[in-house]
């Protein structure tokens, strides 16, 4: 295989990339004017949607481990299938508060299913001393798409053409069709690739000691994807009473950052070295948390207006908290540097999910409680607190590469 190149299994794996994250950029991604504009929802009512839409994520090990025998790319092709039904009905059926949960529900079981394998598949596809060129141009598909959706809801939402109100939401429906194109690539994926047979394997969770650094990232992780895709959002839908035309402003300044710099986060990543990135990441978290949580402290105490600089300074925070959250991918790489078995992969990055989200469902929790009783600052300073372990986790980490690296050299 060249490596200058993407072959044809590669190219079908980056249209099921790009058409599911189209999909989630038209859905996932606008959920909270959602959620106030048709269903006038409080900050701790957001709170408590988290719960089924994190609760799939919880499951996410238990359901890959027990469709383990089907394959990664078949699991891929039901999770894309789960995904477009969830979002097909909540466009076509003007849903009650309750019944759209159960579709929030199915929408996000597809989803998150989808979470692990993506990575794990991409990274077996990726040729040798490769991994971190491909993994960082896969993220940058997924974060063009992002990029094409925010445009799509920004003059979707300014022309009248989108509406959360009306009985039919077309933008649902465009997004569920992008969730067609990604099941056509996964069944073509299937029928080029799939065909191999696969040992069916035992339900099972991978708890084993080599991975608990590993671990301890995806429990963080999913502290600081409620506030990035939550409660940084409810500040700006909440607080600052932006509507969704800017909140697809935001995620286009995103997005469009992120297609340059997923692509150098893959070369730094072969250049300089996994455990060098993780700090790096670690140390955005703490700042950029602690940056929101004075700058939202002095909006809400009157310090700072409404409107001028402290409004562009949580534009840019909103932006610079995104671009960190992108480097995720770090610890897939770092995950597959260490796995004492390949095959281990797929299961330890389901079970990772697993725990962030046990986590993300009593962060979101918190951070409503908190946010109501304390002041929505102190929901940032909280994650600045917790991210401090990232730094912790890093350091061990780095420890554990050359630990494996020198194993290696021995063997």
């Amino acid at each position: 295989m060249q490596t200058g190149r993407i072959n044809r299994v590669m190219l079908l794996f980056f249209v099921m990339i790009a058409a599911a994250a189209l999909g989630n950029g038209l859905s996932d991604g606008v959920y909270s004017n959602y959620f106030k504009d048709a269903f006038q929802v409080t900050a701790q009512q957001r709170a408590l949607i988290e719960i089924p839409r994190e609760l799939p994520g919880l499951l996410c090990a238990l359901v890959i481990a027990a469709l383990s025998g089907l394959g990664d790319l078949k699991i891929s092709l039901i999770a894309q299938v789960l995904a477009c039904l969830g979002l097909t009905a909540m466009g076509l059926l003007s849903p009650t508060f309750g019944v759209m949960l159960l579709l929030l529900f199915i929408n996000s079981l597809g989803m998150h299913t989808f979470m692990p394998l993506q990575d794990s598949i991409g990274m077996s596809l990726a040729e040798p001393g490769q991994m971190g060129r491909r993994v960082g141009q896969y993220a940058s598909v997924k974060v063009l798409c992002s990029f094409v959706a925010g445009l799509t809801v920004f003059f979707g939402f300014r022309l009248g053409w989108f509406s959360f109100t009306t009985p039919v939401i077309l933008l649902f429906l465009i997004g569920a069709g992008a969730f067609v194109v990604a099941i056509v690539a996964a069944l073509l994926l299937v029928r080029t690739e799939g065909t191999r047979p696969r040992a069916r394997q035992r339900v099972r969770l991978v708890l084993r000691r080599q991975y608990r650094w590993y671990y301890l990232m995806a429990m963080l992780h999913g502290i600081q994807k409620q506030i990035a895709y939550v409660f940084a959002a409810w500040v700006l839908v909440d607080l600052l009473l932006k509507g969704a035309d800017v909140m697809s402003l935001l995620m286009i300044s995103a997005s469009f950052v992120s297609i340059f710099f997923m692509r150098a986060i893959g070369r730094w990543i072969d250049r300089v070295g996994i455990a060098r990135m993780l700090r790096l990441n670690a140390w955005g978290f703490v700042l950029i948390y602690l940056a929101y949580g004075f700058v939202v402290w002095g909006i809400t105490s009157s310090l700072l207006p409404k409107a001028g600089l402290s409004v562009m300074i949580i534009y840019v925070l909103f932006v610079l908290d995104r671009l960190n959250m992108q480097m995720h991918v770090l610890k897939a790489v770092y995950l597959r540097q260490i796995a004492l078995d390949p095959g281990e992969v797929t299961h330890v990055l389901s079970t990772g999910i697993s725990l962030d989200h046990v986590v993300s469902i009593l962060a979101a929790q918190l951070s409503g409680l908190v946010w109501a009783l304390l002041g929505p600052e102190w929901v940032f300073f909280m994650a600045a607190f917790f991210s401090l372990g990232n730094l912790y986790a890093a350091r061990w980490a780095d420890k554990g590469l050359k630990a494996a690296a020198a194993e290696g050299a021995a063997t």
